[in-house]
């Protein structure tokens, strides 16, 4: 249980629909405050409507309190499939939009918020406020900064994008418990029709400017997209998987017969009518543009790849490191993690090289499960125990606890193969789903068991869970500054997570060190192959290389992390950087306070506050180090 100031805020927020036509400046309305301007800019920015006067002694920190909240609002109402993962809003028909107007008014609304910011007094504020402060000014930055290469980011990949979250989303977070819910998921069904033409009008603004994807991602989109339209009502035998997915909901609930009846009918004209119809629009475009990609995978091949790609790492570390610095970084920890993994060889007494050793851990059958279903179920069933186990010890080490579950899920057919080793998905606010592991079954010969421990702790707790739950349950903490993304804090995090039970007393079997460090050598890698292809210009099979000689993962495993690390440059560079930065800040309030160093204490201050930026996070330490120097003094 959460401490009272730490618990999950119960605020409900009132949605408001997105206007950008018509904005009002604070200078134009003489006789209010600055900040009771900034307000009413904000809300009038944000609402169709403008809102009830404002008293002028509105201070600065409650205005500011208040032009957070209008902002977040205003944002779930543009975003229902975020709003409704995150188990707010009202809106349960419709889906992110990807349009290009979309995308210009949320650039609009960036610079507009970043104008506003600037008439706030921050003397009046808190240390708490003022962290918020530079926090949403960051996040408005950041979201201009990389709309600047808006069309050189891409809209869809093999790895995420609508033909696949379209049906996760349905599957895995539209629940229906009522008829509205049934009437509504129809309705999202419908919707499918101009989603999906907002993501073939991006891909020929893409086309027209030369900005493909790889050759090799279109079949795999293909296939993806193909899979959703397999079964009944579409073609073939059996009943595809998004009419499984209704029917079976609508099973679960008491209606009566002819209103059931009505809605399946629905349901049916949708997927034909719509669904298929999208779908099979979808697969024709990246027919087309497949005979048009070109075969390199690094962004060094756009007109403007150099400063897109500058602009990923700095978007994934959150630092001003270059790619030559990063790929430096990656083969010196690579080197070092080498050496670790030696020492386990000798604790082992393995006869052999390293090379020799990677190979033997690779291949031996007596670290995998067998690959079939008993096999993954047992996976499943040793994943969920090593996170059960964690959890009785997390006092330890953490003062801080969530309290949303997390559970262990396969990740599921239709997208298994497109999709990455593992994944989480965090719960909503409101509590009515845990957080969710995905661990990927589909080759449990790429799924060994000496790695099992630590994807259970980056994944569940004390990693991803751990992290993103408290955030979500935090009380007295702006919303928006609960989900903000800075990959290298959350991603950092789940990385740190494996290396701490090592201290813990976890890892007891050398084998499943060897996992831990394997997994560590993973990310190290990352760092040099991800500006290999980026910067230097690797080919993608000198890339896969690299991992097979320098990782004990297969072929298969360093196929399929080159093919995701072309389609989200920079993202994979995040992990190790964001470690290595949490780990030299622990290292550095060790030894500032000696004995009175309390882990417990440092891990609250590293998550109390949500997602931050690296050079946030290291600011709110060293002031935290002088808190604890000057409370014992």
């Amino acid at each position: 249980m959460l401490p009272p100031e730490k618990q999950i805020s119960e605020r409900a927020y009132p949605l408001t629909t997105i206007s950008h036509r018509n904005r009002i400046l604070p200078s134009a309305v003489p006789g209010y405050g600055r900040a009771v301007m900034a307000l009413l800019f904000i809300a009038l920015v944000a609402c169709s409507e403008a809102p009830a006067p404002i008293p002028a002694s509105t201070t600065d920190a409650s205005a500011f309190t208040r032009f957070l909240d209008t902002a977040y609002a205003a944002d779930m109402r543009a975003l229902p499939q975020t709003a409704k993962r995150r188990g707010v809003g009202d809106n349960n028909r419709d889906w992110n939009a990807v349009s290009e107007d979309f995308r210009k008014e949320r650039r609009e609304l960036a610079q507009t918020r970043l104008d506003a910011l600037q008439t706030f007094d921050q003397d009046t504020f808190s240390d708490d406020q003022r962290l918020s402060w530079q926090l949403f000014q960051q996040v408005q930055q950041r979201s201009i900064a990389s709309d600047e290469f808006r069309h050189e980011r891409y809209v869809i990949h093999q790895h995420r994008g609508a033909h696949t979250q379209v049906p996760s989303f349905l599957i895995n977070v539209h629940k229906i418990g009522n008829q509205q819910d049934a009437e509504d998921y129809i309705a999202r069904l419908r919707n499918i029709g101009p989603l999906f033409d907002q993501v073939i009008e991006q891909l020929r603004i893409r086309e027209q400017k030369g900005l493909f994807l790889p050759d090799w991602s279109y079949p795999k989109m293909i296939e993806s997209s193909r899979n959703t339209l397999v079964g009944q009502p579409f073609s073939g035998e059996g009943d595809s998987l998004l009419w499984t997915d209704f029917n079976d909901k609508l099973d679960a609930i008491e209606l009566a017969p002819a209103t059931s009846e009505k809605l399946r009918q629905e349901a049916r004209e949708a997927l034909v009518e719509i669904v298929g119809p999208a779908y099979t629009r979808l697969i024709e475009e990246f027919e087309h543009q497949a005979a048009l990609a070109p075969a390199q995978d690094g962004v060094w091949k756009f007109p403007r790849g150099e400063e897109f790609y500058a602009e990923r790492l700095r978007f994934f570390t959150t630092t001003d490191l270059n790619a030559e610095q990063i790929h430096a970084i990656g083969l010196r920890e690579v080197a070092r993690i080498h050496a670790e993994m030696r020492a386990i060889m000798a604790q082992v007494e393995f006869e052999g090289d390293l090379a020799e050793f990677m190979r033997f851990m690779r291949e031996d059958d007596q670290f995998y499960y067998a690959n079939d279903n008993d096999g993954r179920q047992q996976y499943l069933a040793q994943a969920t125990a090593l996170i059960d186990d964690m959890r009785t010890r997390l006092p330890e080490v953490f003062g801080l606890l969530p309290q949303a579950d997390v559970v262990v899920y396969r990740v599921e057919p239709f997208r298994e193969r497109a999709a990455g080793k593992a994944f989480y998905q965090a719960p909503p606010a409101d509590g009515s789903r845990p957080g969710i592991y995905y661990a990927n079954l589909y080759d449990m010969d790429s799924m060994p068991i000496y790695q099992m421990e630590a994807l259970a702790y980056h994944e569940g707790i004390p990693g991803h869970h751990m992290q993103r739950a408290i955030s979500i349950e935090l009380q007295g903490v702006p919303e928006f500054q609960k989900y903000a993304t800075f990959t290298a804090f959350t991603e950092g995090w789940g990385l740190y997570s494996e290396y701490l039970p090592l201290e813990m007393g976890y890892y007891s079997d050398p084998y499943s060190n060897f996992g831990r460090l394997s997994m560590e050598l993973w990310r190290a890698a990352r760092l040099v192959v991800d500006t290999g292809i980026h910067s230097k210009r690797w080919t993608r099979e000198e890339a896969i290389a690299y991992l097979v000689a320098n990782t004990p993962n297969s072929e298969y495993d360093a196929t399929k992390a080159i093919e995701r690390y072309s389609a989200m440059p920079g993202q994979a560079t995040a992990y190790m950087i964001g470690k290595l930065k949490i780990l030299e800040l622990r290292q550095q309030a060790a030894g500032s306070l000696g004995d009175d160093f309390d882990i417990r204490a440092f891990h609250d201050e590293v998550l109390k506050d949500g997602p931050v930026p690296l050079s946030i996070l290291e600011t709110k330490i060293k002031l935290w180090i002088e808190r604890q120097q000057s409370a014992r003094s």
